[in-house]
């Protein structure tokens, strides 16, 4: 019997380290990151729908305020790109659940994506794979294909070209949410500015960062942290270094703002600590909200048929 539907729970993400290049003639950068996949989820049910009521789309959740529910969403498009490639039923409505805070530098649209891709082959019983899927993403954009694949990975050229990395250890985050979103072309219009007249190397992973995974050194993992789109976002929104400076006072491992902001993350010991730091953001007046979450974990997977 055909399944109705299927729900996948797809996770957000903070960047352990982003090196941005210069702008290219393309009008892109090259860039070498480090994902950190967190259990910040949004959960992405596709379902069929009504013959000739074609894609339709629904979004609730704490965050869920300006998502939009028509073609621009990545997910929508995720599930276009699905039906012609593999000329597919076209009746299909998806509805999400979100939890990822929105432009908020955790790729929340590019999980919704993935998720959708991911929910297709389950749902059409397509057989893909892991890196077909993630090919797939690359086409919608350089995030996709880490929400697909999950865990720890290094991202290379847009940040699609994925490497796995060997880490041990669970990592305790704090995000402290701000009350807008900031676009990733200006974040990285900002970057390319302050940069006027600066040699900028290629980007490279750091030894350091991958050192300390593998040891599954949290303290060093703080001290390694590093986002070259830091200082744009900064220079876009000031008060994101209030914030940064009260996460450090208050004995958070390592701060940075997650790809281009504004959520800025804060790695801690353990779980104690995480609710203190959870407490004093909270009280500090300086940020939206406050999310607690563990990492690293799994990729967009189908947690339910319906």
């Amino acid at each position: 019997m055909r399944r109705n539907g299927v729900v996948v729970r797809v996770p957000g993400k903070v960047n352990l380290q982003l090196s941005v290049g210069p702008l290219e003639v393309d009008g892109y950068h090259e860039v070498t990151t480090v994902f950190q996949a967190i259990a910040v989820y949004d959960d992405v049910t596709v379902r069929f729908a009504e013959s000739g009521t074609g894609i339709s789309i629904s979004v609730t959740g704490p965050t869920a305020s300006g998502v939009p529910a028509d073609a621009t969403n990545l997910a929508y498009r995720a599930a276009q790109l699905m039906i012609d490639l593999h000329d597919l039923d076209s009746d299909i409505a998806i509805h999400i659940k979100k939890e990822i805070p929105v432009a908020g530098g955790m790729a929340g649209g590019s999980a919704d994506a993935a998720a959708v891709i991911v929910a297709f082959d389950a749902l059409y019983e397509l057989g893909l794979s892991r890196d077909g899927m993630e090919k797939i993403g690359a086409q919608l954009g350089s995030d996709v294909p880490f929400a697909i694949t999950g865990q720890i990975a290094i991202g290379r050229g847009h940040g699609d070209h994925l490497t796995p990395v060997l880490a041990r250890g669970n990592y305790n985050w704090v995000l402290a949410m701000a009350s807008q979103g900031l676009s990733t072309q200006s974040v990285y219009n900002e970057c390319d500015r302050l940069r006027t007249g600066l040699e900028i190397a290629r980007p490279q992973v750091s030894d350091q960062i991958l050192q300390a995974l593998r040891a599954g050194d949290a303290i060093r993992v703080g001290k390694s942290l590093s986002n070259d789109l830091q200082a744009a976002a900064c220079s876009l929104r000031p008060a994101l270094r209030l914030v940064l400076d009260v996460g450090i006072d208050y004995g958070a491992l390592g701060a940075i703002v997650s790809g281009s902001g504004p959520t800025v993350a804060f790695l801690v010991q353990d779980e104690e600590r995480a609710l203190d730091l959870t407490v004093a953001l909270s009280a500090s007046g300086v940020v939206a909200g406050v999310i607690r979450a563990t990492g690293p974990t799994h990729g967009a997977r189908v947690i339910e048929t319906l």
